[in-house]
């Protein structure tokens, strides 16, 4: 059985899981990483040695790094569906994930680090407002590449839209101003439709330290 190590509230977990089930894919998941700890044990910087969640197991494949899991698992159990077989469709999806991670991950990770992890007197003022300043130029740029197709690859969800999808609920959750964005608008609420995504994207985040470490415990 496939298996994977790291906590449920991870993003870059839940990229992994998430890709799982929409492949209906068994597998057993063990809580490490955060407040669960376990990331420092030889055993596990054997498996990954930036101590780091998640790993994933699949037979005598080990590996991390959540987007190249999620790129393993679609090319070896998802080919015409998760991961497209059509050329210009799958240079979209490699595309659009490269450009996620690169742009928009950044700008909403420092926005919920400072919001939501942070004590108030840690809290990074300057940085919430450049990544809030920047974030919209970004977004229309998604937006404006799905005004022609319901999904960043085409017609078809894909590995292309599992990178934006796990950050932007996260967004959603941020008490900060948010871009007018019809057709990401339409695109997310088309996620929020998709049985995997509610189980393992939409978790509640929290507004705080205290939140952010009662939700963590009790997704394990």
């Amino acid at each position: 059985m496939i298996e994977v190590w790291g906590r449920r509230s991870s993003s870059n977990v839940q990229k992994v899981v998430w890709a799982l089930d929409e492949l209906g894919l068994a597998f057993k998941r063990h809580t490490v990483g955060g407040g669960f700890g376990g990331v420092r044990d030889p055993s596990y910087l054997k498996m990954n040695p930036n101590g780091l969640v998640p790993v994933l197991q699949d037979g005598d494949i080990t590996m991390f790094e959540s987007n190249a899991i999620v790129r393993y698992l679609a090319a070896r159990y998802g080919e015409g569906s998760l991961r497209p077989s059509e050329p210009k469709a799958l240079a979209l999806a490699e595309q659009w994930m490269e450009w996620q991670q690169l742009n928009v991950v950044p700008l909403i990770s420092t926005i919920f680090w400072n919001q939501v992890r942070s004590p108030p007197a840690q809290r990074n003022d300057k940085a919430i407002a450049e990544s809030n300043a920047r974030l919209p130029g970004l977004l229309a740029i998604a937006d404006q590449a799905l005004k022609s197709s319901q999904w960043f690859a085409g017609d078809r969800f894909t590995f292309g839209d599992i990178v934006l999808g796990v950050l932007y609920w996260r967004y959603s959750c941020l008490d900060c101003p948010k871009p007018d964005t019809p057709n990401i608008k339409r695109w997310f609420a088309a996620l929020k439709e998709r049985p995997a995504y509610q189980k393992w994207i939409m978790v509640q985040v929290g507004s705080n330290p205290a939140e952010w470490t009662a939700n963590e415990k009790a997704l394990g």
